[in-house]
């Protein structure tokens, strides 16, 4: 996949109420190894690949990103190596309070960024989303809570938090809807063939019906994956 794609080969989108990759900013909360150990509610291998997904997707269409992890040395851990990936170079914005917008860095970096929208998306859903959605919807900002990048310690917890945000004013949407909504139109060749790669790679039978057209119907030839290397055995000393 193209790691990033020049504004100029995308065009110019209608807002009219919708996302647009030129007016919003996205925020990722604390997805980090701990706060995943204490997530049930949602298939925690499914809220990896969605992560991973919006943050290409951001890549793909130049939308700025904001990254932050909590504690990460006393207690949570540090941020998904399969997320750091997507961002090479980009440090988290380290943080001890768990309600992010209670954090001046972070608040500056989204007023830096310029951009009234703020999709947003963390562990866990009560506090590390629910929290700065409220206050940042106070603070005059509209808030897309990303779902099924979410997740919290109980069914419960989960499904009040999002009441709770959206009650206060926030959106749910989904990382492939936001991705999509990027998108718009599929004559949009200048970030069609990024987005088909993520689709191909995280959103299961959608990429697999996307591989069968291209193959079956329109004489495309298979998708070429990286091919899998077995990784060397590690010295006895990296596991002391």
């Amino acid at each position: 996949m193209a790691q990033q794609s020049s504004k100029a080969n995308r065009p110019k989108l209608s807002e009219k109420g919708l996302l647009t990759p030129d007016n919003c900013v996205v925020a990722l909360i604390d997805f980090q190894g701990q706060m995943l150990f204490g997530t049930s509610n949602f298939d925690r291998q499914g809220i990896i690949n969605n992560t991973v997904a919006i943050g290409k997707a951001t890549r793909v269409f130049d939308v700025p990103v904001i990254l932050s992890t909590v504690e990460t040395k006393s207690f949570s851990g540090n941020m998904w190596p399969q997320l750091r990936a997507v961002f090479p170079g980009q440090e988290p914005i380290e943080r001890s309070s768990m309600n992010s917008w209670d954090d001046r860095t972070f608040v500056a970096a989204i007023e830096k960024s310029g951009r009234k929208k703020i999709v947003l998306a963390g562990l866990w859903t009560e506090i590390c989303v629910a929290l700065p959605t409220v206050q940042a919807l106070h603070d005059g900002y509209e808030v897309y809570v990303v779902e099924d990048c979410c997740g919290d310690v109980t069914q419960l917890a989960h499904d009040n938090a999002m009441k709770r945000v959206v009650q206060a004013g926030a959106k749910p949407v989904t990382s492939m809807q936001v991705m999509l909504e990027w998108q718009r139109d599929w004559a949009h060749r200048g970030t069609y063939d990024a987005v088909m790669d993520i689709v191909k790679t995280h959103y299961g039978a959608y990429g697999i019906g996307v591989e069968y057209a291209y193959t079956m119907v329109h004489g495309a030839p298979p998708t070429k994956f990286p091919e899998y290397v077995v990784p060397a055995a590690a010295s006895a000393a990296t596991h002391k």
